[in-house]
């Protein structure tokens, strides 16, 4: 990814080979300013000027002399401004750093100013237009043999000529803390099953702890039977690659024993449904089934990197599921680590069965604050809401409204369903405490009141279904085709709230 400086410095000696100048439908006079007249003073004169109307999606690429410090301006289409929101905005300067990167132009520059001018907040653009940018450009193609030239373009600059260059530094900081985030999820859910088994995620997290300051704890298959979680255990059992629980931990000094935000992410690493097995098309995709547990572990390295203010745990509840002689079968009984058993209906719903034990395991040994589980859980989430939102099932209405915060401010929505008691009928058995399916019908709900038998009525809870959001079949502006890192954002911005 691009390397992120800041200018802090006169207009006139800033330096890049673009410079992009975003702006609203009809507000041309607004790119008259003495500070792009400093960096570009060729620019006002430029006949092809005349003919740029700011229209939502239009890019307008204009030449100067070749000689001065910023020999071409790219201006970016907003569309109207009261119709402008973060998402538009989002995809203008994702779109904007695309061209940039097919004229193979080796620096770009952000001016501050022309973000200063737009609705929707100084800081907040400087973050969104930087994380945009480097999302733009990131791919995921470690596995692929490289071409013998750097990625370009090699860095995007912020031009800023302010007093306040603290506030715009930490902003454009915060941007590309963002994209890590986005970006690490990505790789760990791109990567292929026989590439990262559940020993192998917690090599990474353990790798990222290091790295990235936070603590990383494994309880391997031995831990797990010891403990009594039984359900993730009988994920893992039909395959050659035992289950692990990977547990991490970010303290900042002085909150060591405060009740921690705990995230709970689904790492089953490839998921074949198990004797329910899937059909063949699409499969390939199912590499992608722990895109939760990468959302959570990128969350805490960057919040640890960060270091936010509160203590976090992530918990990621990691199995392979496949159909072997040893595999769990329809009609068996488990015993979760609660203590409840569990009736298995349907070996192709394995993720509750790995988050509920990790759910019980976060109310055992900490006292919570908050308790947010995040997991590619159930297609009948993708059939009610699609490809472009989340579910989101919370009792709590605070907690709820902070999520919808959090994810609306970065991108990632998430649309509240109900925790409908009527339907927890539905999954009373006849020989077991439990079982863990219901009928077709309100296949989501089924599975959040399924995961909220195993917690606790005096802890607050959220689960987060992002199954239909974290993978994209088609490349967009901001994510290539494949894994797209949902939730990781919504996570971070939950992390550095302080106080939930």
């Amino acid at each position: 990814m691009p390397e992120i400086s800041f200018q802090n410095t006169a207009p006139e000696r800033w330096k890049a080979d673009i410079m992009l100048v975003p702006f609203c439908e009809g507000e041309i006079e607004s790119v008259f300013r003495p500070e792009l007249d400093g960096a570009a003073p060729w620019f006002a004169a430029a006949p092809a000027l005349r003919d740029v109307r700011g229209e939502k999606g239009e890019l307008a690429l204009l030449h100067g002399p070749p000689d001065v410090f910023v020999p071409r301006v790219l201006t970016v289409g907003l569309g109207k401004r009261d119709e402008l929101d973060m998402d538009t905005f989002r995809k203008a300067m994702a779109e904007a750093i695309s061209l940039c990167a097919q004229k193979n132009y080796d620096t770009v520059l952000l001016p501050e100013p022309m973000l200063n001018s737009l609705p929707g907040g100084w800081e907040r653009l400087i973050e969104e237009a930087v994380c945009a940018v480097l999302l733009a450009v990131h791919r995921c193609d470690e596995l692929k043999k490289q071409p013998e030239r750097p990625e370009k373009p090699r860095w995007v600059s912020l031009g800023y000529a302010g007093s306040n260059s603290d506030c715009a530094r930490a902003a454009m900081r915060r941007g590309e803390n963002a994209a890590l985030a986005v970006k690490m999820t990505r790789e760990l859910a791109n990567t292929p099953a026989n590439l990262l088994a559940p020993s192998d995620l917690a090599q990474k997290a353990a790798q990222f702890a290091e790295r990235y300051g936070f603590s990383c704890a494994v309880m391997d298959e031995n831990a797990l039977t010891r403990h009594g979680l039984g359900a993730l255990t009988a994920v893992g059992q039909g395959s050659a690659q035992p289950p692990r629980l990977i547990v991490l931990e970010h303290a900042p000094e002085g909150r060591e024993q405060e009740n921690p935000l705990i995230f709970v992410g689904k790492g089953v690493t490839f998921d074949s449904g198990g004797l329910c097995i899937k059909p063949a098309a699409g499969m390939h995709e199912m590499k992608c089934d722990m895109a939760g547990a990468a959302a959570v572990l990128a969350a805490v390295a960057v919040a640890s990197l960060e270091n936010a203010p509160r203590r976090i745990i992530g918990l990621l509840a990691c199995a392979e599921n496949m159909p072997d002689g040893k595999a769990m079968r329809p009609g068996d009984v488990i015993r979760a680590a609660n203590g409840d058993t569990v009736e298995i209906v349907n070996t192709d719903a394995e993720g509750r069965l790995a988050l509920c034990d990790a759910l019980v395991w976060a109310q055992r040994e900490w006292t919570p604050s908050a308790v947010i589980d995040i997991a590619t859980l159930t297609g009948a989430c993708a059939v009610a809401l699609g490809k472009g939102m989340a579910g989101l099932f919370c009792d709590d209405a605070e907690l709820a409204e902070r999520i919808l915060a959090a994810g609306g401010a970065c991108g990632e929505p998430f649309w509240r369903l109900p925790l409908w008691k009527p339907y927890a009928e539905h999954l009373k058995s006849e020989i077991a405490d439990i079982r863990h399916t219901g009928p077709r019908e309100g296949g989501a709900i089924n599975a959040a009141l399924f995961l909220r038998h195993f917690m606790n009525d005096d802890t607050l809870w959220a689960h987060l279904d992002i199954a239909g959001t974290d993978w994209a079949e088609k490349p967009s502006a901001l994510c290539p085709k494949g894994a797209t890192g949902f939730g990781a954002r919504t996570l971070l911005e939950l992390a550095r709230g302080g106080a939930l």
